[in-house]
């Protein structure tokens, strides 16, 4: 009986310190991929990359018509998605995103983490505004019926 009752209490510690490794390996993925606040941020273009960028490339994934198309959209100018009622507008290029608190930046000018802060809106009404990430781009993904967004490359000035 005392056997048995430390085998199990030792199945336990085994469960126990297999699953803090599995908690582990979870923190560390996420740790890598880039948090953004749901709280209101404020967005900050260092002197180094203010007007050093003038636009970006957004590949649109039609899932209805199983077709891609990249498009350049100029950063701060509305772009009407062809055979679509959608604008997309992309308000801010940061070529080395981070988060700083509440604060969204860029650490320098080099291409290090892209991000496009993108806002889509939909017959004139907003319907999503966040960020596209070049080397996550599943990270908090706009979920569009139709349409798909993936930022692929960028313009320099």
């Amino acid at each position: 009986m005392k056997r048995l009752m430390k085998l199990t209490v030792l199945s336990f510690i085994a469960l126990g310190f297999a699953a803090g490794c599995n908690e582990k390996e979870k923190t560390e993925q996420a740790a890598a991929v880039p948090q953004v606040a749901e709280a209101p941020s404020a967005v900050v273009i260092p002197d180094q990359v203010k007007g050093k960028w003038k636009a970006v490339q957004i590949e649109v994934a039609d899932k209805n018509a199983h077709l891609k198309k990249v498009y350049t959209l100029d950063i701060g100018s509305d772009f009407k998605l062809p055979g679509s009622d959608l604008t997309l507008k992309v308000e801010t290029f940061l070529p080395h995103f981070v988060m700083e608190g509440t604060t969204l930046t860029s650490q320098s000018n080099d291409l290090v983490n892209p991000a496009a802060q993108l806002v889509i809106r939909e017959q004139g009404k907003e319907i999503y505004k966040g960020w596209l990430f070049s080397l996550y781009p599943a990270t908090h993904a706009f979920q569009h019926p139709q349409y798909g967004f993936t930022l692929v490359d960028y313009k320099a000035s």
